[in-house]
């Protein structure tokens, strides 16, 4: 067979390759290290941490980022195998950490630190770029991710919620200025799951009932007790305590994103009940290559935001410069949310300077 180099840098060099590095190679020292514990644990812990930090910095200081691209069968292909790939990884991760595998304290707490951060930070990722999609078995697919992380309602909130209600005192999900991660994710985690559901009430007002269509919250609530069946057959009572640890930690990070990609944002008042539309200044953005690409566009929230069906290959960056930049990626604002003081010192100042625009 005669060897094409033309076809290998086509392939090194399409967009699909550089997103899967990304968001796929972490969960390869994850799974070795659930495996073998020690120092493959910490490294994938450290992957998804130290690494991505210090690479997003050096590429923000050289000025780097990800153009963005039509989506075609490559990326839409990743999309569905991240989606895919989240499952075995979950019931791996669920069966080690609950002893499967004998891990040791050092590279059990590694091990679960960075199996939380992969499924709160990529599995999230994948899950919410797939409720977006109007096919539906990729719909179902992130339907079934949340599901499986104990937040099967997210699917509903997100949609029907957060996006129409985005900035305003009538979105759970949006921080208020000066508002704590943590009095923030005490509201929102109820506030979401209780207005999903009257939204979703709201929709099937005056329909016709049918046992083929189950109500989603039937679908999320049995969905779940399925998972700890299974999760329970296969690994065990210490696997289902390991796995809803681990459910516990990614809805934290699933929290974090709304907090610190909405926080002190507003949209003005034009009447008793309405606002000024969604624009680009109502969410904040980040710029950074690497968890960019591992997060699948999702920093580019703004973009998003004013386009929920667009492709995340596609997905613009601050769309007219209109959009507020975070001062470090995403996960690294993340870290400093769960830390209320140094969260205020580095972004209160940053809204007073956006309100007197």
């Amino acid at each position: 067979m005669k060897f094409d180099r033309a076809a290998l840098n086509a392939l090194i060099r399409h967009p699909a390759t550089a997103f899967a590095l990304a968001s796929v190679s972490p969960l390869l020292f994850l799974v070795i290290g659930a495996l073998a514990g020690g120092v493959w644990a910490f490294l994938g812990w450290a992957w998804i941490t130290i690494f991505l930090a210090l690479a997003d910095r050096i590429a923000r200081r050289l000025g780097q980022h990800v153009p963005s691209t039509e989506e075609d069968s490559r990326t839409r292909g990743l999309l569905l195998a991240v989606g895919i790939l989240h499952f075995p990884a979950l019931v791996i991760a669920a069966w080690a950490l609950g002893g499967g595998t004998g891990l040791g304290p050092f590279g059990w707490m590694f091990a679960f630190l960075g199996f939380g951060l992969w499924f709160g930070q990529v599995s999230n990722s994948a899950a919410h770029e797939l409720i977006h999609r109007t096919e539906r078995p990729l719909f179902r697919l992130g339907m079934w991710i949340y599901i499986s992380l104990l937040f099967g309602h997210h699917t509903s909130a997100h949609r029907l919620v957060h996006h129409r209600f985005v900035a305003t005192p009538d979105d759970p999900n949006s921080a208020e200025a000066g508002e704590s991660f943590y009095a923030f994710a005490a509201r929102a985690w109820p506030g979401a799951f209780i207005a999903g559901y009257e939204m979703e009430n709201h929709l099937r007002e005056g329909a016709q009932p049918s046992w083929r269509q189950l109500h989603p919250y039937t679908t999320y609530l049995s969905g779940s007790a399925l998972c700890l069946i299974l999760i329970g057959l296969i690994a065990g009572v210490t696997g289902v305590l390991a796995w809803l640890l681990l459910c516990a930690h990614a809805q934290v990070q699933l929290l974090l994103s709304d907090y610190v990609q909405h926080y002190g944002l507003t949209r003005r008042r034009t009447g008793p009940d309405s606002y000024e539309p969604f624009g680009p200044q109502h969410s904040w953005d980040a710029p950074d290559v690497v968890s960019g690409l591992m997060m699948l566009n999702a920093p580019r929230h703004a973009d998003h935001h004013g386009h929920p069906a667009r492709p995340y290959p596609s997905l613009e960056l601050s769309p007219g410069g209109q959009a507020p930049i975070l001062p470090w990626s995403l996960p690294v604002m993340a870290t400093v949310a769960l830390m209320p003081g140094l969260w205020r010192r580095i972004m209160d100042p940053r809204l007073k300077k956006l309100a007197t625009r």
